[in-house]
């Protein structure tokens, strides 16, 4: 580590051979916590490289605990974090909307390293049980529209550095990471990233591995479409800056998706999105993201279907139903 570290300091970069190799060693725990807090730090002070990213990414799915859910329909919703809004846990309860109105959804998650509330602390909150088990995971796919796989129990290097990244309470380069290291190898995606270069990234990525993916951005900063400004879209096809006014939503203020100071809070808003309660700038932000995930999967609904299909989603109660569900079965 010595020596890697030696050679970024130096302003040199990984091949991508190398930063698979790196990885894998972190997976296979080779290095103490001061040796990882300082790899993390260096990016940091430095953007990631095409290669270096696709490296690690390489090393993570090679160690990874395999999936197979026969899910070639079903979208992952996954914002990469490390914005340091302390939104509530919106791409989660988008993950509802879309199951809501009858979609299937593959979601990778974690505990929150960087906010208060990651996906896996609000799910865990309303008593779900993690698991690695095919057999549920599939059930739970099928019964209630969606999968929840926890990403420890899948993949070791993101287990190991758990402790370091809580530590650091910072965006590191395993924000990034997340998002493209779902075991089920999903072909359709909805990414939110907190920066634009981080857009390019991605984008470049999934061009490469073939995968269907929606990558949008916030241009206040949200890795998600937070509706407090324009909004940044990247789909296979082409990229698009719009305004929230550009899809009949008014724009909101940042105070109203703040998501608490502790994990409990985040839940009674997550509960409150879920049951059409909260207010309607919290309901329009996730019927938004809801409604690009819809458009990921089926482009030909336009948006004022896809956003028409969310919104009806919350006001019936399917999305409310189909977390209930999905609580039933992972409890």
């Amino acid at each position: 580590m010595n020596t890697i570290l030696s050679k970024l300091f130096e302003h040199k970069s990984l091949t991508r051979e190398e930063a698979r190799d790196i990885m894998l060693n972190i997976a296979d725990g080779r290095y103490n916590d001061n040796q990882l807090s300082a790899f993390m730090t260096v990016y940091l002070m430095r953007s990631i490289t095409p290669a270096e990213l696709s490296g690690f990414r390489d090393a993570i799915l090679l160690r990874r605990v395999a999936v197979d859910l026969a899910s070639d329909d079903a979208i992952d919703i996954v914002g990469t974090g490390g914005d340091g809004k302390n939104t509530f846990n919106i791409s989660t309860a988008s993950c509802f909307v879309v199951a809501g109105a009858g979609r299937k959804v593959v979601k990778h998650g974690n505990y929150g390293a960087s906010s208060v509330s990651g996906a896996s602390n609000v799910l865990e909150q309303h008593g779900v049980k993690f698991t690695a088990d095919e057999d549920k995971l599939r059930r739970s796919l099928e019964e209630s529209g969606v999968a929840f796989l926890h990403a420890p129990f899948f993949s070791p290097a993101l287990k190991s550095v758990g402790p370091v990244r809580r530590s650091l309470r910072m965006r590191t380069f395993f924000n990034m990471l997340g998002p493209l290291v779902n075991p089920t190898l999903p072909k359709n995606q909805l990414l939110g990233v907190y920066n634009l270069k981080l857009m390019r990234l991605y984008r470049y990525i999934a061009q490469n591995e073939g995968i269907n993916c929606t990558v949008v951005h916030s241009l206040d900063g949200y890795d998600e479409i937070s509706l407090t400004s324009p909004f940044k879209v990247a789909t296979p096809e082409a990229e698009f800056v719009l305004n929230p006014s550009d899809i009949c939503l008014s724009q909101i203020r940042q105070e109203d998706l703040f998501g608490g100071d502790t994990v409990e809070e985040a839940a009674r808003v997550f509960d409150d999105v879920l049951s059409g309660k909260a207010s309607q700038a919290r309901l329009d932000c996730v019927s938004a993201n809801a409604a690009y995930a819809l458009l990921t999967l089926e482009p030909e609904l336009g948006i004022d279907r896809a956003l028409g299909m969310a919104q009806a989603s919350l006001r019936d109660g399917a999305a409310l139903d189909a977390f209930r569900k999905f609580v039933d079965l992972n409890s």
